[in-house]
């Protein structure tokens, strides 16, 4: 496709015919997000790449779904703008609206959630709806734009997005703190996050991850230890007051002194190795693949949730390398695993489930932002109870026929 009237017509031919229809964006989605249950026709978004408009004053930009990050970064650069949201991948922007996805910068920025302002949707009869107008805010009706952000493609097709941009900071200074034991790092991001800091960035890596990184990014001057990763944003003084008070908490739980940068080329450096952080969990085992997963709890019981789950990992016998956006009480870990091993791939599977039961008992979710596509769908009814029911007649009232990327979300 090409416009959003390409995807309409092909939408209302496969209305007619009730034919399946997958959406796909550039494939970086991790839960089968895209995988054609029910075989049918892919709508192919790629293509559409046009940024539409750019409002320096009102700053927001409009663009077709197909659009990525960096490209839109790269169109933005010399207007002194940005879009801070970075799921780690070069995703596309109409995959991130439709994923929910967030990123490094979520502490500071929000996730799509917050920075999506209206969409252009191709409903399952073929119509092309606009979700809300360019107002910051609106009371007049039911909130679409919320509604299909998050939907994975299961109500609806997502042509073009109007996202909030930023201006770029005067000043960005990045810092890697190094501790000696796993809760000692994540209780200081709990108190960084409680006293109220507008950190930008604060991504914690475990000593398996770390130590991975530094021999696949070659980092150098770094020991394999829990590690936190930061970004200050704002003005020089703004940005070196909130690194200060940072490097205080830090000191208290044991923090190693700050190794600070603020040239670009070391920033990009160290936030690529960030960014490369599956690549070189999978070099730890050849010949394995990774299976990722991910959940989000309250800050407060952050601590908890990653302890239990990384003794429950060394039972298992299983490497799997742990990373999160510590800032929002989001974690991940990577399975490294031999996928024609079915022991493994068995034991793997019930460490995440166990996991997520593990966050939902801490008032968290089952996915923090990678979506439920059908990997993780059985865990719905245990975070939502009676509310799948709402779920299931909003699917049921938007796509009667079952025709939008069924299987996922919720089972009809």
């Amino acid at each position: 496709a090409t416009s959003t009237e390409d995807v309409a017509e092909v939408v209302k031919i496969c209305a007619d015919h009730k034919f399946p229809i997958v959406p796909f964006g550039v494939g970086t989605s991790l839960e089968g997000n895209i995988a054609a249950l029910k075989g049918g026709i892919c709508v192919d978004l790629s293509m559409m790449n046009e940024i539409l408009e750019v409002n320096e004053e009102d700053l927001d930009v409009k663009v077709q779904a197909g659009v990525t990050r960096k490209q839109l970064n790269d169109f933005l650069r010399d207007t002194g703008l940005f879009f801070p949201i970075d799921p780690g991948a070069d995703a596309s922007i109409g995959g991130m609206a439709a994923t929910r996805a967030s990123g490094t910068n979520a502490v500071r920025y929000g996730t799509m959630r917050e920075n999506v302002l209206s969409l252009t949707v191709v409903t399952a009869d073929g119509r092309i709806v606009q979700t809300a107008r360019r107002a910051r805010k609106s009371a007049a009706g039911y909130d679409l734009t919320r509604l299909f952000v998050g939907s994975e493609g299961t109500l609806g097709i997502i042509t073009e997005i109007r996202l909030k941009v930023y201006g770029i900071p005067e000043s960005i200074t990045s810092a890697v703190c190094q501790f000696e034991d796993l809760e000692s790092a994540v209780n200081t991001s709990i108190l960084i996050v409680q006293t109220g800091i507008p950190v930008a960035r604060m991504e914690l890596l475990d000593d398996v991850q770390m130590g991975a990184c530094i021999t696949y990014s070659k980092l150098e001057g770094y020991d394999e230890k829990p590690t936190i990763f930061f970004e200050f944003h704002g003005t020089e003084t703004g940005a070196k007051e909130q690194a200060e008070t940072v490097q205080a908490i830090a000191e208290e739980f044991g923090g190693s002194a700050f190794q600070w940068t603020s040239k670009m080329e070391d920033r990009n450096k160290l936030w690529q190795a960030r960014h490369d952080a599956y690549y070189a969990a999978i070099a730890l085992r050849s010949g394995c693949q990774g299976w990722a997963t991910d959940v989000c709890v309250p800050v407060s019981r952050l601590a908890e949730c990653i302890n239990e789950t990384k003794d429950d990992l060394e039972e298992t016998g299983l490497i799997s390398p742990l990373v999160g956006h510590v800032g929002d009480g989001n974690f991940h870990m990577l399975y490294i695993v031999d996928p024609n091993n079915q022991e493994e791939m068995a034991k793997a599977q019930a460490h995440s489930d166990r996991m997520v039961m593990r966050a939902l008992e801490m008032g968290g979710t089952c996915t923090g932002e990678h979506g439920v596509g059908y990997g993780k769908i059985h865990f719905l009814t245990n975070e939502h109870g009676d509310a799948m029911s709402l779920m299931r007649s909003l699917k049921t009232a938007f796509d009667p026929d079952n025709i939008m990327n069924p299987g996922k979300i919720v089972n009809i």
